[in-house]
C-alpha cells in the first residue's frame, strides 16, 4: 500500500500541434478532472481535486508533472485547498515539474486555507530545459478560528526549487509561525494577514515588462503592499500582502493578463470555478 495519502502523474506531449495527455495517473484522495479546451484551445486545462474535501492531521501528497518539448498545460484546482487542524503530523505535499524544450506550463492553485492548529508542509521541484516558460502562484489565507484570532495556525512552510538545465537556479522558502515569530511586525505580515506569491520564469523577461507590471499593480484599488523581484535567471517573483483573498486574486490575474498579451497577444482563459 502506497505511504501516500494521495498520489498523481500526468504527462503531456504536443501531438501535431495539440497538447494532449500522454499519461495520467491518481491514487487515494488525490485526482484530477476530465481535461478542459477552452475556446478550442491548442492547450487542456486540468483541475485537480481532493475527494476528502480538506487535508487532515498526517496527509501527504505527491504530485509528478511531466511536460514533453514544446507541450503545453494549465493546472488548476477545483477550489481552495483546506487545511484543518495537525494535532499529531503536519500534512506534507510533495510537487516535482519537468518542463522540456520550450514548454509552457500555467500552475495557478485556489487559494490555501489554514485553520486553527494547522501545520503544512510544501515542496516543489521544478526542472527548467532550454525555452521553457512557468507560471505559478500561490496565495496563503487563515481560516476561520472561533476565538477571532487572526494567526491561529501552527506553521505554513512552503519550498520551490527551480532548476534550469539541471542547476539550481532559484530557491524560494516562506515559513509562518504564529507562536514563535511577530506576525504584525516588520518583515513578517505588517499588519496584514493573507500572502500571495507569483513566480514567472522566462526568457522573454525584460526590464519594460517588470516597469509595465509594477504601474498596473499600483494603479489596482485596495489595501495591499506589495514587491517585484528579479530572479537570478530571466524571470520575476511578485509578492503581496492583504487582508482579503480577493485583493491578491485580482492582481495576479492582472499580472496573467499583461503577460499574456505581451508575450502572446492573448488572453488567458477564465479558469471558472463555479
Amino acid at each position: 500500500m502506497s505511504k501516500w495519502t494521495g498520489v498523481l502523474e500526468l504527462d503531456m506531449e504536443n501531438r501535431e500541434g495539440r497538447s494532449v495527455a500522454k499519461k495520467v495517473y491518481f491514487q487515494g484522495a488525490f485526482k484530477v478532472m476530465r481535461p478542459v479546451y477552452f475556446n478550442k484551445g491548442a492547450f487542456p486545462c486540468y483541475y485537480l481535486l481532493n475527494p476528502g474535501g480538506g487535508y487532515l492531521d498526517g496527509d501527504t501528497y505527491r504530485m509528478k508533472v511531466n511536460l514533453e518539448e514544446e507541450a503545453q498545460l494549465t493546472l488548476t484546482t477545483q477550489s481552495a485547498t483546506k487545511v484543518y487542524k495537525t494535532p499529531n503530523k503536519e500534512v506534507y505535499q510533495e510537487t516535482h515539474f519537468h518542463m522540456g524544450k520550450n514548454s509552457y506550463l500555467e500552475y495557478l492553485p485556489d487559494a490555501l486555507i489554514a485553520y486553527k492548529d494547522a501545520r503544512y508542509h510544501q515542496k516543489n521541484v521544478i526542472h527548467m530545459e532550454q525555452g521553457a516558460t512557468l507560471l505559478y502562484s500561490d496565495i496563503l489565507t487563515p481560516g476561520w478560528s472561533p476565538d477571532g484570532e487572526q494567526f491561529s495556525y501552527n506553521m505554513l512552510r512552503l519550498k520551490t526549487e527551480i532548476y534550469k538545465e539541471g542547476e539550481l537556479a532559484a530557491f524560494d522558502h516562506i515559513k509562518l509561525e504564529p507562536k514563535t515569530q511577530q506576525m504584525n511586525e516588520l518583515g513578517f505580515m505588517e499588519e496584514y494577514t493573507h500572502l500571495g506569491s507569483f513566480i514567472v520564469v522566462s526568457e522573454q523577461t525584460s526590464d519594460e515588462l517588470l516597469d509595465q507590471l509594477y504601474e498596473t499593480i499600483t494603479g489596482i484599488p485596495g489595501d495591499f503592499s506589495f514587491g517585484i523581484s528579479k530572479l537570478a535567471i530571466p524571470g520575476f517573483t511578485v509578492r503581496i500582502m492583504a487582508n482579503y483573498t480577493q485583493v491578491i486574486e485580482r492582481i495576479i490575474t492582472t499580472s496573467h493578463h499583461v503577460i499574456s498579451k505581451e508575450w502572446y497577444g492573448t488572453k488567458p482563459s477564465f479558469l471558472r470555478k463555479y
